[in-house]
C-alpha cells in the first residue's frame, strides 16, 4: 500500500469558519486517519501570512498526538534557518515523548523572503545556517553538554527514538541535495532528477539511501462527478496555487513569470490536483505502490469542514476498501 497522509497548512482564506473551529476539525480529521490506517499526518509551515497559515506546526502536532495512537508526525517542512535550534530541539524533544516516538522532521532552507525579513535573518546565510543548526539539534539530542556558539548547552529530556528521530532535509536545487547527503538522514524531494544529486553524493559518502520515494501530488479527491467536484473545488485550489507561486516568485529563486497567468484550466490539466471517478482513482491509488505516498488534503484553503468530511468520507467508502494494509489495521 501507498503512504497514506493527511496534510495540513491550515490557511483560512475565506474565513468560512473560526479558527478555532479549523483547528478543531483538523484535530478531528486527524483521530479519523488514525483508526483508518493512515501512516502519516504531515504539517506545513509559513510565517506573516494574510490567510493564517500555520505559523506554529509542533503545536497542533502535540494536539493532535494527544488523540491518536500510531499515526506519524510528520513536518513538511520546519523551516529550520528561522529557528533557535537548541529551543528547536528541546520542543521536538518533548513531542517525540508525549508521541510515544512519532515524530518525522524534515527541514528546509525556506525561500518566502518576507519570512526572512520578519525574523532577521539574512538569506543569503541559509545554507550555512542549515549545516550549523542541524549539527546543533543532533548534538542536543544526545543529551550531553556540548558548545553551541561559545556557550555551553544541554538538552533534557532526551527524544524516545534512538539514536534520535530521522533528520529529513527537504530542497529545490543540486546543493541542496548534496547537503542532505552530506548532513540528514534522507533527502525529501518530488524531483527524481534531484534526488539522483542526493544518491551520488550518498554513495560517494559510503551509504546507499535507496531509491527515490515519490511524495506525490499533496492533494487526492474521489468523486461521482469531476467538473463538479472541480467547480466546488476551484476557488480554493485557485488560492493555494497562487499564493505559493507569489512567495516563490517574489523569492528570486525562481523566475514565476506566469502568475498573472494561473487559472484553473492550467490547474486541472497540469496533473497536480488530481480529481477522480471511482475505478480511476482505485487504480491511481494502487500505481502509487509501496514507495510512493498518496496524500489528502481535507481542508485546503480553509475549505468548509463539511465538504472535507464528504470527501473522506467517500475515499473511506469507494477506495481505501481497495488498499491492501497491514494485519490489525
Amino acid at each position: 500500500m501507498p503512504n497514506l497522509v493527511l496534510r495540513f497548512d491550515m490557511r483560512n482564506w475565506r474565513h468560512e469558519q473560526s479558527s478555532a473551529d479549523l483547528y478543531r476539525t483538523a484535530v478531528e480529521m486527524a483521530v479519523w486517519a488514525d483508526e483508518h490506517g493512515f501512516r502519516t499526518v504531515q504539517f506545513a509551515e509559513h510565517h506573516g501570512s494574510e490567510d493564517g497559515y500555520i505559523p506554529s506546526p509542533i503545536v497542533l502536532a502535540a494536539a493532535i498526538a494527544s488523540r491518536t495512537r500510531r499515526i506519524r508526525l510528520r513536518f513538511g517542512l520546519i523551516i529550520l534557518p528561522l529557528y533557535n535550534p537548541i529551543k528547536l530541539a528541546e520542543d521536538l524533544a518533548v513531542l517525540d515523548i508525549v508521541s510515544n516516538g512519532r515524530v518525522d522532521v524534515v527541514f528546509g532552507a525556506g525561500y518566502a523572503r518576507h519570512e526572512f525579513e520578519m525574523f532577521g535573518v539574512d538569506p543569503a546565510h541559509r545554507g550555512r545556517l542549515m549545516e550549523e543548526n542541524i549539527a546543533a539539534i543532533k548534538q542536543a539530542w544526545t543529551g550531553e553538554v556540548f558548545t553551541y556558539q561559545g556557550r555551553k548547552a544541554r538538552v533534557r529530556p532526551v527524544p524516545v527514538q534512538k539514536p534520535r528521530p530521522p533528520i529529513w532535509m527537504g530542497g529545490a536545487s543540486a546543493a541542496a541535495a548534496r547537503r542532505a547527503a552530506r548532513i540528514a538522514d534522507y533527502f525529501y524531494s518530488g524531483e527524481p532528477g534531484l534526488f539522483e544529486f542526493y544518491r551520488e553524493e550518498a554513495l560517494k559518502l559510503g551509504h546507499d539511501p535507496g531509491p527515490w520515494r515519490d511524495i506525490g501530488t499533496g492533494f487526492f479527491v474521489v468523486t461521482d462527478d469531476v467538473d463538479k467536484e472541480w467547480a466546488r473545488m476551484a476557488p480554493y485550489i485557485e488560492h493555494e496555487a497562487r499564493s505559493y507561486s507569489e512567495w516563490i516568485g517574489s523569492s528570486g529563486d525562481v523566475i514565476q513569470a506566469a502568475i498573472g497567468e494561473l487559472d484553473v484550466g492550467m490547474l486541472r490539466a497540469s496533473g497536480g490536483y488530481p480529481i477522480m471517478l471511482r475505478d480511476e482513482a482505485i487504480r491511481y491509488v494502487a500505481e502509487r505502490g509501496l514507495n510512493g505516498d498518496l496524500s489528502l488534503h481535507p481542508l485546503i484553503s480553509g475549505m468548509p469542514a463539511e465538504i472535507g468530511w464528504d470527501q473522506l468520507r467517500r475515499f473511506e467508502t469507494e477506495v481505501l476498501p481497495h488498499i491492501e494494509r497491514p494485519a490489525g489495521q
